[in-house]
């Protein structure tokens, strides 16, 4: 199908344009970019250099994807942002571009994400497939968000911190510390607040499931045992198992450390 470009959109003769795409009034394509078939720019989005979007993406207006990034050690060179298929980018969201002091030089967003407003993607985050971000969140550069995680409005995120599948993260939390996969996280300092029950049965996991989830942090966070002694329990206590294997990955590959546990009630 036809693309629908406004007359008062700059699009840059080299950027490369899908089909059936709708580019609305006042906004501004610059070259080297790639925006895949069915995508949609609301009235002045943005699309700066070195982007490549996938099929059926939304940018409302505001949005700026692709701006350099705001890294002392950056100094001009080629870097990139990559967007997935389905991705929605909701008004005043920023998404920067890599750097190569970081040894990636790409940002990079999965397939069926959405980004509320005013979210701020720092240079060389990697969002999984499926994933929020509620308005005002901040990630800091490095950022790794894993599959299904939901990022709740007004969290800040310290930079090489990584988010794990399936986890919730309350809303206005910071966090200085990686959040392990299937779990709920919340307040201030940051705190471990229990499994992610309600996510996990709308994605199908079952109860058993749910309840071995349970059961292995209930070793790493209360057995008393420290985070090496914990995991190696679990591997000793709890058969092979996707579940088990992304748990013990996770916990045993993190840089930053893995949260604590609260004491004084639920996540909000």
């Amino acid at each position: 199908m036809a693309q629908k470009i406004h007359p008062t959109a700059i699009v840059h003769p080299e950027a490369k344009i899908g089909n059936d795409v709708e580019i609305g009034p006042f906004c501004y394509v610059e070259k080297d970019v790639e925006i895949g078939d069915g995508c949609k720019l609301f009235p002045h989005a943005n699309i700066l250099q070195y982007v490549k979007m996938g099929k059926n993406c939304t940018v409302y207006p505001g949005a700026v994807v692709g701006a350099t990034p705001q890294d002392l050690k950056f100094n001009g060179e080629v870097t990139y942002v990559e967007i997935g298929d389905n991705v929605t980018i909701r008004e005043c969201a920023t998404i920067n571009r890599g750097t190569n002091a970081s040894g990636k030089g790409v940002t990079k967003i999965g397939n069926n994400v959405l980004i509320m407003s005013y979210v701020h993607i720092a240079h060389d985050c990697n969002i999984g497939n499926n994933c929020i971000l509620v308005s005002f969140v901040g990630l800091a550069g490095e950022t790794d968000v894993d599959d299904w995680a939901i990022v709740s409005g007004g969290t800040v995120v310290h930079q090489f911190s990584r988010i794990g599948a399936h986890s919730m993260v309350g809303g206005g939390s910071r966090i200085n510390q990686d959040i392990p996969p299937y779990v709920l996280a919340g307040r201030i300092p940051i705190a471990y607040g229990g499994i992610n029950v309600i996510g996990l049965r709308r994605r199908g996991f079952s109860n058993e499931k749910i309840q071995m989830i349970k059961d292995i942090y209930h070793v790493i966070y209360f057995s008393g045992l420290n985070t090496t002694d914990a995991c190696d329990k679990v591997e000793s206590d709890f058969p092979p198992c996707e579940e088990r294997d992304v748990i013990l990955r996770f916990v045993r590959n993190s840089k930053r450390g893995i949260v604590k546990h609260t004491t004084t009630g639920p996540i909000d």
